[in-house]
């Protein structure tokens, strides 16, 4: 659809179904009330990791320190290895948690839409009424009086209007709403549309933007104790009374949430956004924070996100932890760094925001408004801000770590329920069922590095504690170390934090990546609060180095750490305007780089000396030292030996092979995070996870004979 057309022809069809509008919603509200109320949840402590708080005091398990006496203590340590096999999950459901109405239209499609379209269920909770200032503005108009309830109204149907039409039907298509009971006697507005066995819910506990004193809202009940906010009784609502919330309602309505719906994925948003200096009128007119790079309600509500995630997975019961993967999306961060979509992605992710702008021309039914006046037609595409160009994660990189045993099986480490967990290959093909690593609660991307006697390293970022209210809020990288090639584990130990003392620039840092020298020490490299990156190394004998700042960047993260072909090693990142390199010594000229463009939008991929990445707004796939590859696409790809493997625009997975063209492309549904392993037995192996939190494998045939074919099936478990 050609955008300056957009918004006419979304108000032709408009005009066309208002009259032969159906409902096709389900009825009813779920399957029962979400949780138990507060008695349920006996008012636990926010802290995660398995510490209790005490009348403000804290006890946590022991960790062992490493080399690193500068480094601030956590306030517990990480959840010690188990061995037990994961609680596995029977199906697949997407929860997003959201701070406005249309937080997901901007920021997490096209994922969101690419889920919906595979089947999987969609429940979307918006913790905000979205009410603002109550004004709906419609561009070229007077601003009409304020009035924030039907403001709030207007925009809950815009979001069922783009929804209606993210499942093929009539904009205007009636829901089913209704009341749905929370704990600790909340109510929230649950609106519920299905169509062809796809079914999506839209959950709006309606929490005040602001306090009576004009602070916002959720920042302040994520920091302030003794304060309850007010919820917005958006006009035509079945909820029909105000409530409140303190901290703990919030946390307990979200931990309910969650144990009511069992979701295998969760979409959040990010609870550590990147330092960024601007002066006062620069923030206004960015919507950013004092200091951060992302609107304050964003970052609190992910921060309640998060802590509520950590509580449910300590929680859960005594076989472990509920089968999830989660996924944080970057906000308002997208508008300082290169838009990483092309036009055939950005185009339809765009054209859904169109029926959440709806008009005050349209006859929707809901008489306080057709949507949020002032988004919609191509505005999104002119707005300075350049939020809905790119989607970026706050957590990047391979969801999944594979190594390969004498005989060719493979072994899988990643992420479930905020813990590690390892999967083993049987002779079928498969992955068999998770066994529970510990570590917890950890970002969703794992590092990892081979050591020179075959023993596996585990690195991961870890919410130490995620408190509120004054208390401590601190990150970590955490090591869990092999005894011996192929068996059990050492106890989790800490590596700290390369901001040392400092836990606010501590929330800002990257997820870690390594790799093992020739000499057999292990380079450990994380992005850091400047945006350049820090290092420690391990010594042979198992003592690590202090930290110590590299320096360079600024880059994204998403780090690739490789040793060259002349056996040293490589560091590479995106930067604004250039790919970014280092050595163990610092930052270096990018080695074999011609001339041209090279502004990378995502994460760099290397093997065999060759860089690969893909420039801003554009499928094109650059290989800087030998010219372009045909492989038209989006978002980052991984590299192993030739081959390549990647989203292609259609977001289906797809396996090239660099020089011949070759391709093959892979009909599994696969979260971002998917790794390609280069095995001299088998060829290239590719492994990922499915939204079901299902770990599945991919041998493709690369032969000429199958170029632009289907290839074989990922096989799951």
């Amino acid at each position: 659809m050609r955008f300056r057309h957009a918004r006419a022809a979304w108000a032709d069809r408009a005009k066309r179904h208002t009259k032969d509008s159906t409902d096709s919603g389900t009825g009813g509200s779920g399957t029962g009330t979400p949780g138990t109320g507060r008695s349920g949840t006996a008012r636990r402590a926010v802290l995660v990791g398995g510490a209790v708080g005490l009348g403000g005091a804290v006890v946590g398990y022991g960790l062992t320190r490493t080399g690193d006496a500068s480094a601030k203590a956590p306030t517990a340590g990480p959840a010690p290895v188990s061995g037990r096999p994961a609680v596995q999950g029977r199906r697949a459901l997407l929860m997003q948690v959201l701070a406005h109405p249309d937080d997901d239209l901007y920021f997490m499609n096209p994922d969101t839409q690419y889920a919906l379209a595979a089947g999987t269920p969609l429940v979307c909770v918006y913790v905000t009424a979205g009410e603002a200032d109550g004004v709906n503005k419609t561009p070229g108009l007077p601003p009409p009086p304020a009035d924030k309830n039907a403001y709030s109204s207007a925009r809950h149907q815009g979001l069922r209007q783009s929804y209606a039409s993210q499942l093929g039907l009539p904009i205007f298509t009636r829901w089913n709403e209704s009341s749905l009971a929370l704990p600790g006697g909340h109510r929230a507005e649950l609106n519920t549309l299905e169509h062809e066995g796809r079914r999506i819910e839209l959950i709006h506990l309606d929490l005040a933007m602001h306090t009576p004193f004009r602070q916002m809202g959720v920042p302040a009940l994520w920091r302030q104790t003794g304060l309850r906010l007010a919820t917005v009784v958006p006009d035509g609502s079945p909820v029909q009374r105000v409530r409140s919330y303190d901290h703990e309602d919030l946390l307990d309505v979200l931990v309910g949430l969650f144990e009511h719906y069992r979701p295998t994925l969760v979409h959040t948003l990010d609870p550590d956004p990147d330092i960024q200096v601007s002066d006062r009128l620069a923030r206004i007119r960015d919507s950013e924070q004092p200091g951060y790079s992302d609107h304050a309600d964003h970052t609190a509500v992910a921060s309640f996100t998060w802590a509520a995630l950590a509580r449910w997975a300590r929680t859960s019961g005594p076989d472990g932890p509920p089968e999830f993967s989660t996924v944080a999306y970057r906000a308002y961060y997208n508008r300082h760094w290169p838009d990483n979509l092309p036009r055939a992605v950005l185009t339809p992710k765009a054209a859904h925001l169109v029926p959440y702008g709806g008009s005050p021309e349209w006859n929707c039914g809901n008489e306080a408004g057709c949507g949020d006046y002032n988004v919609g037609g191509d505005r999104p595409l002119r707005n300075r801000k350049r939020w809905v160009r790119s989607t970026h994660y706050r957590h990047p990189g391979p969801r999944l770590a594979l190594t390969e045993t004498a005989d060719g099986r493979l072994t899988a480490y990643g992420v479930l329920g905020m813990r590690a967990v390892r999967w083993q290959e049987g002779a079928d093909g498969t992955f068999g069922e998770p066994s529970d690593l510990g570590g917890g609660p950890l970002a969703p991307t794992l590092g990892s590095a081979v050591l020179d006697d075959g023993r596996l390293l585990l690195l991961g970022l870890r919410f130490a504690s995620v408190q509120g209210l004054g208390g401590a809020d601190t990150r970590e990288i955490v090591l869990l170390e092999q005894r011996a090639p192929g068996g059990a584990f050492k106890a989790w130990t800490g590596l700290g934090n390369p901001e040392g003392v400092d836990a606010d620039r501590g929330r800002r840092i990257g997820v870690p990546v390594a790799v093992t020298a020739p000499d057999g020490r292990v380079h450990l490299f994380v992005r850091n609060a400047d945006q350049g990156i820090s290092t420690r190394v391990r010594e042979t004998g198992g003592v690590w180095s202090p930290w110590r700042n590299l320096g360079g960047g600024q880059v994204q993260d998403g780090l690739t750490a490789v040793v060259g072909a002349d056996g040293e090693v490589h560091v590479y990142a995106p930067g604004r305007e250039d790919v970014h390199h280092w050595t163990p010594e610092g930052p270096s000229p990018v080695p074999g780089m011609k001339s041209g463009p090279r502004v990378p939008a995502d994460a760099i991929a290397v093997a065999d000396g060759h860089l690969y990445f893909r420039p801003p707004a554009s499928p094109a796939l650059l290989a800087p030292a030998g010219g372009a590859v045909s492989f038209p696409g989006y978002g980052p790809v991984v590299a192993a030996g030739a081959h390549l493997l990647g989203r292609a625009l259609d977001g289906r997975l797809r396996l090239v092979h660099g020089t011949t063209g070759r391709h093959t492309t892979s009909t599994t549904d696969s979260l971002d995070g998917f790794v390609l392993h280069g095995s001299p037995r088998r060829g290239p192996v590719a492994a990922g996870l499915t939204p079901e939190g299902r770990p599945w494998l991919w041998r493709p045939d690369p032969s000429p004979e199958a170029s632009g074919t289907p290839g074989t099936p990922a096989r799951k478990v």
